[in-house]
C-alpha cells in the first residue's frame, strides 16, 4: 500500500531535521536526552490528540512542528497557522530534571490551550511588547512575559542564518545573582542529572548484552 501523503510529508520532515543534527524518534522510544536536540513523533497530549512533532532542546520542549501533505505549497491556501510560525517558549526561566522538578502533564496546560487543536485557525498570542488584558487568552500569561508569540516568513528569513533559535522572554537568571538558584540547589541538580546521565548509560551497556557488559567492569 502506498503511504498516505502525510506519511510522506512526515517522512521527508524526518530527514530534514536529522539533516540539520536533530536525534528523530518515536514517543514509545523517547529519549530526550539522546541528543541537543530531540524531535518526538506524534506525541501524546491527552484529550487533544497528538502533536505531529514535540522539539526538546538540552532536555527541554521548546516548540512543536505541525506536518503539512507532501506537495501542498502555502500559496493560496495560507491560513493564519501556516502564514506564520507559532512559538511556544517552555525553556526561559523553566527548570525541569529528570527525578525531582519532571516535566509534568499540566506544565503543557498553558500550551495546549494556546495551541487551540479544536480551532487551530483561531490562535491568538500571549506575546505583546506592552502589557495587556485579553479574555481571548483566559489564564495565560501576557503582555512581554506571555508565551506563546507568532513569526512570519519575513521576520524568520531575516533572522541571522534563519536561524530558528529563538527566545523573546528575559531570562531571570541572568539579571542579577539574586535570581540565581541557593548553591546548594545547583549542586543537587548537578548530581542528579549526572546520576540519571549515568543510569541512561547502565541500561545502554545492558541492552549491548552480558558479554559487553562483563567486558565494562
Amino acid at each position: 500500500m502506498a503511504p498516505q501523503p502525510e506519511q510522506q510529508a512526515r517522512g521527508n520532515i524526518d530527514r530534514l531535521l536529522e539533516a540539520a543534527g536533530w536525534h528523530v524518534c518515536d514517543a514509545a522510544a523517547a529519549n530526550i536526552h539522546a541528543a541537543r536536540g530531540v524531535a518526538i513523533r506524534e506525541f501524546p497530549l491527552p484529550g487533544y490528540g497528538f502533536a505531529d512533532y514535540l522539539l526538546y532542546v538540552d532536555g527541554k520542549a521548546a516548540g512543536v512542528i505541525e506536518a503539512k501533505k507532501e506537495g501542498v505549497t502555502l500559496t493560496g491556501v495560507e491560513t493564519p497557522s501556516t502564514r506564520k510560525l507559532w512559538i511556544y517558549d517552555l525553556r526561559t526561566n523553566m527548570h525541569f530534571t529528570l527525578k525531582t522538578s519532571t516535566l509534568k502533564r499540566e506544565d503543557l496546560d498553558e500550551f495546549v490551550k494556546c495551541y487551540n487543536p479544536a480551532n487551530r485557525h483561531d490562535r491568538k498570542a500571549t506575546w505583546s511588547p506592552e502589557a495587556a488584558e485579553s479574555a481571548a487568552t483566559g489564564s495565560a500569561r501576557t503582555g512581554p512575559e506571555g508565551r506563546w508569540r507568532a513569526y512570519d516568513y519575513e521576520e524568520l528569513i531575516n533572522r541571522d542564518k534563519a536561524s530558528l533559535d529563538i527566545f523573546w522572554l528575559k531570562d531571570q537568571s541572568l539579571s542579577g545573582s539574586d535570581n540565581l538558584p541557593a548553591p546548594e540547589v545547583i549542586a543537587a541538580e548537578i548530581v542528579e542529572d549526572l546520576e540519571a546521565a549515568l543510569e541512561q548509560f547502565r541500561e545502554i551497556l545492558a541492552d549491548m548484552g552480558p558479554e559487553v557488559a562483563e567486558a565494562a567492569e
